[in-house]
């Protein structure tokens, strides 16, 4: 299954200035709608909070009024301030810890979040706004899991044997920081009517949610005559290209100016039109065809111009090889897609439109692209299924950045056991089966072990490290080769499957129907959930998230 059909529920917010916080959130609200908010248990988070901040607040075995209370009614559920403090915190936390570093500029860790504004213009607290995301995370949980149990959707054993590890675990935090028991811990947490049954049910709905989005995208497939159909009107979105670039800024060509007491210059419009005029002159320098017939012969081309004399370093262009279309900037992709042949070569203006003092536009010129055309490819190769037995480097000396070398011998005796594993499977059957069966017994990559070392539809876009991918998309392979790769894991026993019967291409046109697909259906889905907010003087929204 594609990519993005395997993105997880999530709940992270981005956020920066006032006006860069409001584009944040819109990009949030996007997000949400595509893979939803959903619940995290980040025990690492609640660990540090349980005991850095300390807790201070009187734990009473009551609760009745945060049981009792509606904090919140989406569609015809309603949810207790009890069971919204669970969303509510977490949220809070699982945004601090993925947000610190930035955070740590605009907030007050160690103050309550109702104490510290968030939107000077309205008066938003921190509180506020996490309250209004932790509502939409309960929103697309409770309409997912309505859902799900509407379709007969289960957990699997894997999914339960998840929520008992999780409480089993905050047991376990609960003894290890002095708690009496799980409960009188999740007060502690999440305030007074906390119950280890309701937090159960937290996590079961909350994954459930989780588990029944990912099913659901899951399930979609696509014939090939909608994948033709999807590319018509944008064929050229799905391929890449390979051509050297040089951006040349007219703003390297500005000379005089006048600098101000605190170090700020500023060009006259007679300075900024003899730069203009001489990034122009330049630029027809490096598209003459009668010299620059060569990457080679531009790169000299660029390396004399008056700007890059005197270079510590040799200023060239740069090769962009395989780079999909949509990540190459639109004016340059529109050349490219054209009717290129290689060495084509041309310039592309960056304009920018204002408009002056008396209403009319103005176009500037801030610097020009100039491209040479290598290849176009279409992207119609297919992915590449592989298995592998890993075997980790042991021992390791890690410095104080955290980070751990091995040395020659440690390595060695890595490569001598990925040797020997090699040399059974030689000796063996043979086969991809048996090489299966190595890789179970075997194999220190847990993730890949009960699946015999596999990982299907490998494609140029996919995350592997590396030599990994490099070795799986070799062109030149072919079923039933082997090797050996090493990786900052340890080496790599490789064998190579075959060809998927799904092209780079049509997997990325069948990610896009994907997403495109589960918006619509997500996006019905929350219409017959509506939110209307309740009571929040049972929420902790004096909570602090410093440690």
């Amino acid at each position: 299954m594609s990519a993005s059909s395997k993105k997880k529920l999530r709940n992270s917010q981005d956020g920066s200035k006032l006006t860069e916080r409001q584009k944040a959130e819109q990009k949030e609200a996007k997000k949400l709608k595509l893979y939803t908010a959903a619940f995290v248990v980040v025990l690492a988070v609640l660990v540090a909070a349980a005991l850095g901040v300390g807790i201070t607040q009187a734990v009473s075995n009551s609760g009745i009024r945060e049981r009792k209370s509606v904090a919140m009614t989406v569609g015809d559920e309603t949810v207790s301030s009890a069971e919204m403090s669970y969303y509510f915190s977490d949220y809070c936390r699982n945004y601090y810890s993925q947000n610190s570093t930035f955070l740590q500029y605009i907030m007050d860790p160690t103050s309550p979040l109702d104490s510290q504004v968030y939107n000077p213009e309205t008066g938003e607290t921190w509180a506020d706004f996490m309250l209004k995301m932790a509502q939409d995370n309960v929103r697309s949980i409770y309409a997912l899991s309505s859902a799900a149990e509407a379709a007969g959707h289960t957990l699997s054993e894997d999914e339960e044997a998840g929520i008992d590890d999780t409480i089993s675990t905050m047991q376990l935090y609960a003894q290890l920081y002095g708690f009496s028991d799980l409960e009188t811990y999740l007060k502690a947490m999440y305030g007074k009517g906390s119950t280890e049954e309701s937090y159960r049910e937290y996590c079961r709905r909350s994954t459930l949610a989780n588990s029944y989005y990912n099913a659901y995208s899951e399930s979609l497939s696509y014939d090939d005559a909608a994948l033709r159909e999807a590319e018509q009107d944008n064929y050229d979105a799905y391929s890449s290209f390979t051509y050297y670039s040089y951006y040349l800024s007219a703003s390297k060509f500005l000379e005089g100016g006048t600098t101000d007491e605190n170090g700020a210059t500023t060009y006259s419009d007679e300075e900024r039109a003899a730069a203009d005029a001489a990034a122009e002159a330049a630029v027809k320098t490096l598209t003459d065809p009668e010299t620059i017939t060569s990457p080679e012969a531009l790169d000299e081309a660029i390396a004399a111009l008056s700007i890059n004399q005197g270079s510590e370093t040799p200023v060239t262009s740069t090769i962009y090889e395989d780079k999909l279309y949509t990540s190459i900037d639109t004016d340059v992709a529109a050349w490219l897609a054209g009717s290129r042949k290689e060495g084509d070569l041309t310039a592309i203006a960056k304009t920018s439109v204002s408009t002056d003092d008396s209403g009319a536009e103005v176009t500037t010129v801030s610097g020009y692209y100039v491209v040479w055309f290598i290849s176009r490819n279409d992207n119609e190769e297919p992915l590449d299924n592989v298995r592998h037995i890993l075997v980790a480097f042991e021992g390791g000396t890690t410095d104080s950045n955290g980070v751990t070398t091995y040395s020659d011998e440690e390595k060695a005796a890595a490569l001598a056991g990925a040797e020997d594993i090699l040399a059974q499977w030689k000796a063996g059957e043979a086969t991809e089966d048996s090489f299966a069966a190595l890789a179970a017994e075997n194999t220190d990559d847990t993730a890949s072990a009960e699946t015999g070392g596999l990982y299907e539809d490998i494609s140029p876009a996919s995350s592997y490290v590396t030599a990994f991918k490099e070795w799986a998309l070799d062109s030149s392979r072919k079923p039933g080769d082997t090797g050996i790769v090493e990786t900052e894991y340890g080496y790599h026993v490789m064998y190579y499957c075959g060809e998927s019967a799904l092209t780079y291409r049509d997997s990325m046109i069948t990610d896009d129907l994907i997403e495109a697909d589960m918006e619509a259906w997500y996006d019905a889905l929350l219409e017959a959930w509506p939110v209307t907010p309740g009571e929040t003087k049972y929420l902790p929204m004096d909570m602090t998230l410093g440690y």
